[in-house]
Formats: structure tokens, sequence, C-alpha cells
């Protein structure tokens, strides 16, 4: 094969991997790298400000298409910009794969300006983190980071490559990356100790996360609900695991406080796992929640997971969809009669409940907030046919309540703990799903870590929507102050200055329109009408800003 320049077959190698679009921050070390890519025919460039914008913007995309996203960052300071978005990434199994240049292997004893260790800086953020120092293995290193970062558990890859790596020229074939099949199916055996274990359960309880979404497995997790009549709660959840409407569904566990997770599931006697790990508090319980004598059976293809933190009865590492499948068909052939009955009287009961919550919702229309007129508008126009990028964190359920996470795909939450994920993601996943109409809230605070997402929109046409939902402080942190003083019997007084965002204000309408989007203010519930109809009808991307 003719050689060709290592920064050029590079490319190749990309779009054999159907990585076409790169986001990314430009540096030095990349300058020819980036020269070749600005030539490179069927291949975008989405040029963000800053790296943090970069990187969630790249991984909103990821999670709009299902796939891999290719992001750029500008060696040892570009990536340290990037490092809390790609926690983020981490721990909500993004697959993105993400390229740092520095000057060079010949330059490595110098120790010169810029010089630093990359892939010790990003091994605890990424599966899989590594240097190229070979110009004969460039592409053999980059299909296996692929391969890794889309291999469940998916997560982000790390790869540094050295500017005089790039620049030698390079013969290696240009293929595919090995795609690794992971549908794996229990033994019959082990579906048939996981039914045992559950179907004698009088108060079984479902905890899922995203393994769920990700295998396809959100008809399979229903139809085993049903079959034991089980509440599920979403734990490590941020997709459609479980429509929002179904009776059984019982909201998310939370990711703050572990007396509240014990709470929901301590009571259970019959514990099913899936797609998650158990328990994300930011304070956990440090002895397991589930009751005494409880049966508890994990599924999940991370095996690391599993049983991590508490011991279960039954773990198996195996595919959601494949594993929930079986398992229903155990149980179809298992439950007797009155087993039968108990779940259908649990599934009416719920049933019931959730009719009178419509009822009682209905009843009261909305509150006549600002931001409730704006969200009951705003789904009454689109008929709920909308993707939400979900970072409005207190103001979420009142977000969730009028749009509803129902169809895979069209809901995304926040998750991973770190904030300003809401506004790129907008954007990456408008770019992904350019016929969607894309809305992504976020918090007044957690909007202005990466606020510059308006700007690549704006370059780029990409028609992604937003709102503030301002309420001019760190609600949550307030929330989780209460808790903390309950906690500790500290009488109740002002929460802390750092926590107040209400001086100077923020015109984040006139930020938007500085940054090429469009903008405007809502204050009144009046104005909330108003708003959306601008919204829809602006070309290109629009910015409200909501007062609370």
């Amino acid at each position: 094969m003719e050689a060709t320049p290592g920064r050029e077959r590079l490319i190749e190698q990309f779009k054999a991997d159907g990585l076409t679009v790169m986001f990314g921050n430009p540096g030095t070390v990349e300058q020819g790298f980036l020269d070749a890519v600005d030539a490179a025919e069927d291949f975008r460039y989405v040029l963000a400000l800053q790296e943090t914008v970069a990187a969630g913007i790249a991984d909103g995309y990821a999670r709009a298409t299902g796939g891999a996203a290719l992001l750029q960052l500008h060696s040892g300071v570009g990536l340290g910009n990037g490092i809390g978005m790609l926690y983020q990434s981490l721990r909500g199994h993004t697959p993105l794969v993400v390229v740092a240049g520095d000057a060079g292997v010949r330059y490595d004893a110098m120790d010169a300006q810029m010089a630093c260790d990359l892939v010790a800086m990003a091994k605890p953020v990424t599966k899989y983190a590594t240097r190229v120092t070979d110009p004969r293995s460039v592409l053999r290193t980059v299909r296996r980071a692929v391969k890794i970062a889309l291999t469940p558990p998916r997560g982000p890859v790390f790869v540094a490559l050295p500017m005089d790596v790039l620049d030698e020229l390079n013969s290696e074939p240009v293929l595919p990356s090995t795609e690794v099949l992971t549908d794996v199916s229990p033994s019959p055996a082990s579906v048939g100790r996981a039914a045992e274990l559950l179907a004698s359960a009088e108060r079984p309880i479902v905890l899922v996360g995203d393994g769920v979404a990700l295998s396809g497995a959100q008809k399979e997790l229903v139809a085993v609900a049903e079959l034991l009549g089980a509440d599920v709660y979403e734990v490590d959840s941020s997709e459609v695991n479980i429509a929002a409407s179904h009776p059984l569904r019982r909201g998310q566990t939370g990711h703050m406080f572990g007396p509240h997770s014990k709470e929901l599931v301590g009571d259970a006697d019959g514990v099913l796992i899936v797609g998650t790990y158990v328990f994300p508090e930011v304070f956990p319980e440090l002895e397991s929640p589930f009751r005494a004598g409880a049966k508890v059976v994990h599924i999940d293809l991370n095996a690391y997971e599993i049983a991590k933190n508490h011991p279960v009865d039954l773990g198996l590492a195996a595919d959601p969809k494949q594993a929930l499948g079986a398992l229903a068909g155990v149980l179809e052939r298992r439950l007797g009669p009155q087993r039968r009955a108990a779940a259908a009287a649990h599934l009416d009961v719920r049933t019931r409940e959730r009719v009178r919550e419509g009822r009682s919702a209905g009843s009261g229309a909305d509150d006549g907030t600002p931001m409730a007129v704006f969200l009951r508008t705003l789904a009454e126009r689109t008929g709920g046919d909308l993707i939400v990028f979900d970072e409005a964190l207190t103001t979420s359920p009142l977000v969730t309540r009028y749009l509803p996470a129902e169809r895979p795909g069209d809901y995304h939450l926040t998750r991973g703990g770190s904030l300003g994920v809401g506004f790129p993601g907008a954007v990456g996943a408008k770019l992904a799903r350019p016929g969607r109409l894309v809305v992504g809230f976020a918090g007044d605070g957690g909007s202005m870590y990466t606020y510059q997402a308006l700007w690549t929109a704006a370059r780029h046409g990409i028609d992604a929507k937003f709102v503030v939902c301002n309420n001019r402080k760190y609600r949550l942190l307030d929330d989780n102050i209460a808790q903390y003083w309950r906690e500790r019997d500290i009488p109740e007084h002002g929460f802390p200055g750092s926590f107040d965002l209400s001086h100077p204000e923020i015109d984040f309408a006139g930020l938007a329109r500085s940054l090429g989007a469009g903008g405007m203010r809502v204050e009144k519930p009046d104005e909330a009408v108003a708003a959306v109809g601008r919204m829809l009808s602006h070309p290109g991307p629009f910015l409200v800003d909501v007062q609370i």
C-alpha cells in the first residue's frame, strides 16, 4: 500500500469507522493534523471555544447516535480543561474516542513548555489511555481504542498522538475497527435459578440503569416487571429504560443520599438489578440497604459492577435483553395462578393510582408560574414530539411532568455529577438528529459552565433550542445543605453566600445574542406563551431565559 503521512492516514481510519465528525479546539501541536483535517473530503470539524464545551457536544452526539464520537483536545492544557466532562462521560458510559497531540517523541527529554504525561492525566477518566510512539502502529492503536470504547461497559478512550509520529510516512492498512458482539445469553440453569429466587417474592422490586437502554431491553424489562408485579426504580439512569407513563415505574432512587434509597428498597423481599450499579449516591449507606433475607439477582454485562458494594445471591454477566427475555419465558411457565393474580392486582393498583394522579394534575392545569406555563405551552405546541436534554436539576421534575420521558432516544438526563452538559449536549444531539426538535434545559449556574456552546451552534448552523431555568442560585446546593443540617441537628440559617448567583445579574438573552443565537427573557406567565412561539419559529439556535 502506498505510504502517505500518518496525519492523512489517520483521517482515513476515522472515516472507515464512521467517525466523520470531529469535535474540538485547536492547538499548535496539532496544527499539521488539523491542516490535513481541513483538506479532507467528507470529514467535518466542529469548533468549540473551549475543550469542556467540545467534550460536552461530543458526549451529546454519541448519546443521540448510539455510537462513538470523536473528540480532539489540545495537549495537556486542553486535556486538563476537558477532564471534568470526560469524568461525566466515564460515569455515563459514553463511547468517546479522544485524541490529543503533543510536540513529538523527539522532544521528550527536553521537558519543554506544555510537556506532561498525557496518558497519566487521562487514565482516571477513561477506560483506556495510551500514546503512539511508532509511526507503524498509529492505526493499529486507534482501532484498539475504538473497539474498547464501544465494548460494554462502554466509555471514553484516549490516544496521544505526537506530531512527529503523524508526520512520518505511514503504510498501515485502513480497516474498520472490530466490533465485539456482546449479546450474551445466560445458561438455562442460571435463568432457572434467577426465576426461582424471584418467583416466590411477595414484595419484589426491579432496579434498572442505562444498560437496559443500551441493549434495547425496554420491552423485556416491562414483561418481567409485569409478571412479577414488581415496582421499577431507576438508579444510575439517564436514558429511557422504561416509559415514564408505565404504571410500575416509580421514578429515580436519587444520587445524593443513601438513606433515601434504603427507604425505597428496604421492604423488598426479592430484588432484580439490571444494567446498573448500586448505589451511586454521593453519601451512600455503607451497610446493605436490602432487608435481611431478601433474594437479590444482578444482571449486567459489566461484571465489575455485580456485587461491587453489596452481596447478591446470583450475579449474571449477560446482555440485559437476552437475559430478561429468557427470564420472562421461564417466569411464564413457572408462576402459578396465585402469584399471577397477585402480580395482576398490583399492576391494577398502580394503574388506578396513575389515573388518579393524571386527573389531579389535569384539574390543576399548571401553577401559573412562568416556567409551568412555558412547559405546558411547549408540550401543547409540539405534542411532545421533541428530544429533551435535561440538566434542569431542581426544575427537572417540572420539566418531566410536561415533557415525560416516553420513547427511547427522546430524553437524555445529565449524569456523572459534573455541571455544564445540558447546553453542549443539546448541540450534539441536534447535530446527530437534525430532523428533530431538540431543547436543552439547564439551570442558570450549570449553563454558565459551557455557555459558549451557543456560539458553536450558531457557527455551524445547528438549530438547537435552549432554556435557562433561572432561580439566581445553585438551588441544588441549598437543598443538599438543608439535608446536611437536618442530619446533624444544626438549626436552619441563611444559605452560604457562595450558593447565590443574583448579583451581578446575568443577562442570559443578551449573552445568547452576543454569541450569534437568538434570545429572550420571560418574567411573567403571559410572556411564556409568546416565548415558545418565538423559540419554535426562530431559524437557528434560540435561548429562552425563564425566571423562576
